[in-house]
């Protein structure tokens, strides 16, 4: 799906959608910065809800992504860094269109070298303690926005939006 994200704009689809009062379409507080070598990405997330603790991260990233974004619900925790080079490479070798991470990065560098779109806190050298804790697969709310899986995220410059159903 990350094909599609050069055609998908989130301010078009903020467009279509300004009136929806349903809860189908949520857009994210603009306060995640863009790493990675995508700028633009999309597709049906996956999630994870951990603490300073990217074990379940790193898992999801080792798996098939299938032009999938991951969403992860760090807490929102600016203390340790939930992705870095290694996992951002993993990520883009195993076809994931995007990482959302509610929390911190690190490797700058090598986050932007990855083709994989990543989104992103801010950024923090301080790697995370590994404890095996997190859980997969959970309906997360990141910045105050309910994001499920199998909904579609769409990011691009202007920002992210998440929907219920697919919106191309």
């Amino acid at each position: 799906m990350s094909s599609l994200s050069a055609v998908v704009s989130t301010c078009d689809l903020c467009d279509e959608h300004k009136n929806d009062e349903s809860g189908q379409f949520r857009v994210l507080p603009p306060v995640f910065k863009a790493f990675g070598g995508l700028t633009a990405f999309c597709g049906p997330v996956c999630t994870v809800k951990v603490f300073e603790d990217n074990t379940c991260v790193k898992q999801a990233v080792d798996s098939p992504g299938e032009g999938r974004v991951l969403v992860v619900d760090g807490g929102g925790s600016l203390r340790r860094a939930l992705v870095g080079g290694n996992l951002a490479k993993a990520a883009a070798r195993n076809g994931w269109a995007g990482i959302v991470v509610d929390g911190c990065v690190r490797d700058v560098a090598e986050l932007n070298a990855e083709a994989v779109g990543i989104r992103a806190l801010a950024l923090m050298p301080l790697p995370t303690e590994k404890r095996g804790e997190g859980q997969r697969d959970v309906a997360v709310q990141i910045q105050g926005v309910w994001v499920r899986p199998g909904d579609w995220l769409y990011a691009d410059a202007d920002g992210i939006v998440v929907s219920s159903t697919p919106l191309v």
